[in-house]
């Protein structure tokens, strides 16, 4: 008996699973509207805001907006594969490609969390 790892997947299921990602993007649009909402209205309501934590903020929520694109369009794929194989090459793309993106977004924030830091000591600090 020889087992064949690359079984078709069937029409049913990947239309299931694309139903389900769509609603999954639709909720989280509505989610990102929300917070970019609560983030204007702390922005206007708040007389100082200080500019590294606005830089900071801004940068974390426009992350973690690519970050969630990048996984919708990979589980869009996924659910559109053909069989395991086409299953792990999406997988693997996806995993060294989000790790790299992580790697360059991880760097961004030291640099803006640095230049917060140095803005923030006594000398850097403004009346």
């Amino acid at each position: 008996m020889q087992y064949n790892p690359d079984f078709e997947i069937p029409a049913p299921v990947r239309e299931i699973a694309t139903k389900s990602v769509e609603q999954a993007k639709d909720a989280y649009g509505r989610f990102a509207d929300a917070a970019r909402q609560a983030q204007d209205m702390i922005a206007k309501s708040t007389e100082v805001f200080a500019v590294g934590a606005k830089e900071l903020h801004e940068k974390t929520l426009s992350y973690a907006e690519a970050n969630t694109r990048a996984g919708f369009e990979a589980a869009s794929r996924l659910v559109k594969a053909r069989d395991v194989k086409e299953i792990l090459e999406i997988q693997t793309q996806y995993a060294r490609s989000q790790m790299e993106t992580y790697a360059q977004q991880a760097q961004e924030l030291s640099r803006v969390l640095t230049a917060a830091a140095q803005k923030a000591q006594p000398n850097g600090l403004q009346s």
